[in-house]
């Protein structure tokens, strides 16, 4: 019993830590997808959080039994043998290209907020998850099993801070100056979408390595709430934050009004979040093309896809993510609802 739970943490800790990117330490995606829209924001989170908890687990528990191994193989479940090569390959580049955008953002901290060269933070970055990928799936459960605490020790330290500040309650229950629209309705969905969709790169291998149902599922709801508790507590501090939308890192104000002594634990969790998604992109983009490549060494395989990665951080690449982000909203939106559509023989 205790093993099985041991494994339901490490399940949990994967999926927070795959899902939580530097967006979620800086506050500006749960700005961008939620605060933005006052109370109606908060039942968006609720939404998500529901979301989190039960399709993501489903999500684990459908690839597991379909005895896929990789997203590719998933895909091809969902979709079908005819549409998931072209699915396959927008998920591959999109990993490619979100990767490098997390590679880029690891050596940032290390310029604008260590006094580093970009270069340096790149190159530790790298040497740093080489190791741990090399270690494979314990490496990925040992580094977010240590780094999701944290995570959550901070997001509630904020939320605290910004519930103690006063004024709590008339700005969480504001409603937004437009009337309701699409996009306040599509906000939670599409957010869900894009971040399961990614994910699967990583929680479809892991769940393929378990095999234990129960531990997938309890390892699936336990993450699903840890993101929902993330989520909520985000929310709750930003909505306390005058104009926060006008801010790059609208935690780092947060921090500087009510808990400037804990800044260096703000500068560890945007690292760290980075990391952790950093590894499940490599790990998920590592196990797919092994299966392909079998006779090419997982370490020259790893430290290939940081070199593509770092080259394309380089050079500019915004036009080509500006067509692949629409791409991959309208395949992931597809994607979350095939999940939703496919029957479990019972309910998780």
């Amino acid at each position: 019993m205790l093993s099985r739970w041991s494994g339901s943490f490490q399940i949990a800790a994967v999926y927070v830590g795959t899902v939580v990117g530097a967006g979620f330490a800086t506050g500006k995606e749960i700005l961008e997808f939620f605060t933005q829209y006052g109370f109606y924001g908060f039942i968006g989170v609720l939404i998500a959080g529901y979301m989190f908890i039960f399709t993501g687990t489903k999500m684990m528990l459908l690839s597991s039994r379909a005895g896929a191994a990789t997203y590719e193989d998933f895909n091809r479940y969902l979709f079908g043998k005819k549409i998931a090569p072209i699915v396959n390959v927008i998920f591959l580049l999109m990993l490619l290209g979100v990767t490098s955008v997390m590679i880029s953002g690891a050596g940032a901290v290390f310029e604008e907020q260590l006094g580093a060269s970009k270069n340096t933070g790149i190159v530790i970055t790298i040497i740093l998850a080489s190791i741990v990928l090399i270690l494979g799936i314990k490496g990925l459960f040992a580094v977010n099993s240590f780094v999701v605490p944290v995570m959550i020790f901070f997001s509630l330290m904020l939320c605290f801070f910004a519930i103690k500040g006063g004024g709590f309650v008339d700005s969480f229950l504001k409603l937004p100056e437009e009337n309701l629209n699409w996009k306040m309705f599509l906000s939670p969905f599409a957010y869900i979408a894009f971040n399961l969709g990614l994910s699967q790169a990583v929680l479809v291998p892991v769940a393929h390595e378990i095999g234990d149902e129960q531990t997938i599922r309890n390892g699936g709801i336990l993450g699903g709430i840890f993101l929902t508790t993330i989520l909520l507590s985000g929310h709750c501090a930003l909505i306390s934050l005058p104009d926060a939308s006008i801010y790059e890192i609208p935690t780092a104000e947060l921090i500087k009004n009510g808990a400037a002594n804990f800044y260096w634990i703000f500068i560890l969790v945007v690292y760290g979040e980075i990391f952790t998604s950093l590894i499940g992109n490599i790990f998920g983009l590592q196990r797919q093309i092994s299966r392909t490549f079998t006779h090419i060494p997982n370490i020259v395989i790893v430290l290939s896809i940081f070199f593509i990665t770092y080259i394309v951080g380089r050079i500019e690449y915004g036009r080509l993510l500006g067509f692949l982000y629409p791409s991959f909203g309208y395949i992931s939106m597809l994607f979350l609802f095939l999940v939703w559509k496919k029957k479990l023989k019972e309910d998780i």
